[in-house]
């Protein structure tokens, strides 16, 4: 019989519900035996349905860190308490997943992770975009090697979303660290640490903000780029991957389709979820080894953000290496961090 990992979710945002209960309760190897809510009843439908489900419901923490039965903690909370829960969790002897952004230093994120050692526990960030569609399909360019050798990247997640009110926050409430923690972490997935960034980090659409939504930014390595970029002033679609190489390049137009297909109402388990558009299949036009060109579409595989979960299962009961390692998880803080270690633009040395 396979062995079931008992877990526990702390939060019932827009975040648990959406990236991670739907995930979770078509795996018949993790049960989720807790959902703490700081507010119980304040979704009542949604509460409805997962304790239909076996889910048990907690306004007290402490209901969760007490319970022996529970091996792995998920933190669905503002970035501000990331930090706070976490260690409370390692603490208490959980194993611990936790939203973007991971924590809001990189002295935190060491922290976290030489408590985890020292109880021998996993702490991890939940980059559940490892798991979009298109870069799957641009993991497999890149892994078939029909461009050659990596020449230069452009990683763009942009909408039109116009917005003028002036914002008030901390780096960890923009748009570098919400929507750029996944499209570093893609890129630091994929090429390693990098040399180099430079970065152009604003508030475009009202200069009075602290709080940006807009970054330009680039990863340099020997005889490559990575360009992540996002605004919220975008109004014709630009492709989400430009891939250049030695023997050829690859387009790919659209974003994964899982939250659309969430916000929609359908599960994971509805037929076509998350399924590409085939009109939106990346294109490859690459010199093959005879010297003929070759113009062909790839096919988006189907992202699974729950796969992030079936990792986690076997790291915390199999030993298996972590999705995210350490070291990539503190090169991603270590990144977004140093974007505003001074004015932007400015240049950063790893």
């Amino acid at each position: 019989m396979t062995e079931k990992l008992t877990m526990a979710v702390i939060g019932f945002g827009k975040s648990a519900t959406r990236y991670h209960l739907p995930y979770l309760m078509l795996r018949t190897k993790l049960q989720v035996k807790w959902v703490y809510a700081r507010h119980l009843n304040k979704r009542p439908a949604q509460q409805d349905f997962y304790q239909q489900q076996g889910v048990n419901f907690t306004d007290d923490v402490t209901t969760v860190l007490n319970d022996a039965s529970v091996k792995l903690v998920t933190i669905c909370l503002p970035p501000a308490l990331h930090f706070e829960f976490a260690k409370r969790c390692l603490e208490a002897g959980k194993n611990v997943l936790v939203e973007k952004p991971f924590t809001s230093t990189v002295a935190e994120a060491q922290e976290l992770f030489a408590l985890a050692q020292q109880r021998g526990l996993l702490v991890m960030p939940y980059q559940n975009r490892r798991f979009d569609g298109e870069f799957l399909a641009l993991q497999q360019v890149l892994q078939v090697g029909y461009l050659g050798e990596p020449l230069e990247l452009e990683s763009h997640f942009d909408h039109y979303r116009p917005d003028h009110t002036a914002k008030q926050g901390t780096p960890a409430d923009g748009a570098f660290y919400g929507l750029g923690s996944h499209l570093v972490d893609q890129v630091v997935a994929l090429f390693g640490r990098p040399q180099q960034v430079s970065y152009d980090i604003r508030a475009q659409q009202n200069p009075a903000s602290t709080v940006d939504d807009y970054y330009d930014v680039s990863l340099f390595y020997p005889n490559f780029k990575a360009t992540v970029k996002s605004s919220s002033l975008v109004a014709q679609p630009y492709p989400r991957f430009i891939l250049h190489g030695t023997q050829g390049s690859f387009i790919k137009y659209g974003i994964d389709q899982q939250e659309n297909d969430l916000k929609a109402g359908l599960t994971p388990a509805a037929a076509g979820f998350g399924d590409d558009s085939p009109k939106l299949f990346g294109e490859l036009n690459y010199q093959n080894a005879n010297g003929d060109w070759i113009n062909k579409q790839l096919p988006t595989p189907r992202g699974d953000y729950g796969r992030v979960y079936d990792s986690l299962y076997d790291s915390i009961l199999h030993g298996a290496a972590p999705l995210v390692s350490e070291e990539e998880a503190i090169t991603d803080l270590e990144i977004l961090a140093a974007g505003f270690s001074q004015l932007s633009p400015s240049i950063y040395q790893l």
